[in-house]
């Protein structure tokens, strides 16, 4: 029976690398029927709403959908570029990825970060007798709907607020502050959503054969946040002694990721620090065109690539782009449908085409984005998914 698949192809290269992706669905023979849902900048302009209600109620029925890239703007151009008859309504834009994370509590994110044998993207480390290249397999377990990008914030915050607020001795400091002049973002941490992320991390672990679980955060200074997600891992790690527990700050983390990033296996972060450490990781193993993400909830789930629309790019015909961050994020929706052996297929056709190395995007020939690369030895998009087909 085939499954019914939602795709959100959204903004720019997003339209572009979706499509690639299926064709290697198809290709590696995962049966599946895609029902397109509107979302992006478009509606935002037409509709004052970047994802409309139809598009939720899609999700709502099918629950597991592909995700390609959305278009995001400062909170005043997002205005100046609404359709006249929706000016001076109030209306307010909010990222619709994110939203989908709130609505459906897609709360845990993973991204995994591994490096191909042969990418010329890969990180290398000089040594006392010239360079080597570590081989990098690192999994970022990203809490995904709370800390600070929970949307609790204001600017010129209501009296209220203001008054519960200077009922911490730290807020002294902005006692002559008047209101209109404080920004104020609020971190949140559960202690279920610590729990439930921190379990997840752990039995990804032991899944799959991971030695380490590390919580990079930042306990000495955000104590109460960051100190809650320290300590219930300390009691989780208890339920998995052959994983081993481990905690770095992330500053730190920053540092000895570009030292001694082979020696890390899963990490788990908050919202803001996961979403760094992650892409961090990922400029190690091929950028952004390689980096791929889960966002997964307690029954459903969406999976994209972490790269942006990026729009200067959507009208090169043919496109340049590179589409393995989103068949990659593909082969991830396979592991969580359990059909491993098309998603491990679809990785090993990924690896043999990186090490052969006869086909290669722009960015892996370090190459400045534009049309004249295909010139000069890059592959087109469409290129790259007939070789991993081929590789299949």
């Amino acid at each position: 029976m085939a499954r019914k698949i939602v795709t959100l192809p959204g903004d720019g290269i997003g339209k572009i690398v979706l499509p690639e992706a299926i064709r290697v669905l198809n290709a590696v023979g995962f049966k599946a029927e895609y029902i397109e849902g509107d979302v992006g900048w478009k509606f935002w302009v037409k509709e004052g709403n970047p994802l409309p209600e139809r598009t939720i109620n899609l999700l709502e029925e099918y629950r597991v959908a592909l995700f390609g890239a959305i278009t995001s703007k400062p909170k005043d151009v997002a205005t100046d570029e609404l359709s006249p008859e929706l000016q001076d309504r109030g209306l307010v834009y909010y990222s619709p990825i994110v939203k989908l994370r709130q609505h459906f509590k897609l709360d845990i994110c993973i991204r995994p970060c591994k490096s191909f044998k042969g990418n010329p993207l890969n990180f290398i480390r000089r040594t006392a007798d010239g360079f080597e290249e570590p081989e990098i397999d690192v999994v970022i377990f990203r809490q995904n709907t709370e800390g600070l990008y929970s949307g609790v914030e204001w600017t010129n915050p209501p009296s209220e607020v203001r008054k519960a607020l200077e009922t911490h001795t730290k807020m002294e400091a902005y006692s002559d502050v008047k209101s209109e002049d404080l920004a104020i973002s609020v971190r949140i941490f559960s202690r279920p959503a610590c729990r439930r992320i921190i379990r997840e991390a752990f039995e990804y672990a032991k899944k799959f054969g991971y030695k380490s679980v590390t919580v990079a955060e930042k306990p000495n200074v955000i104590r109460e946040t960051s100190g809650m997600m320290r300590e219930e891992a300390k009691k989780m790690r208890e339920d998995y002694p052959d994983v081993d527990l481990y905690f770095t700050n992330i500053d730190a983390q920053m540092m000895w990721m570009t030292k001694n990033p082979e020696d890390y296996d899963v990490i788990v972060a908050g919202n803001m620090f996961g979403d760094i450490v992650s892409d961090g990781f990922a400029g190690l193993t091929g950028g952004l065109g390689f980096a791929r993400s889960a966002n997964i909830g307690k029954d459903c789930a969406i999976f994209e690539p972490t790269h942006g629309s990026a729009p200067k790019y959507e009208k090169l015909k043919p496109s340049i782009v590179s589409p393995f961050a989103m068949i990659l994020s593909a082969s991830m929706m396979l592991d969580y449908l359990e059909e491993y052996d098309e998603a491990i297929a679809i990785r090993n056709a990924i690896a043999r085409v990186v090490t052969e190395g006869e086909v290669r995007s722009y960015d892996m020939l370090k190459l400045k984005g534009g049309g004249e690369v295909l010139s000069q030895g890059a592959a087109s998009t469409s290129e790259i998914t007939d070789a991993i087909i081929e590789s299949l």
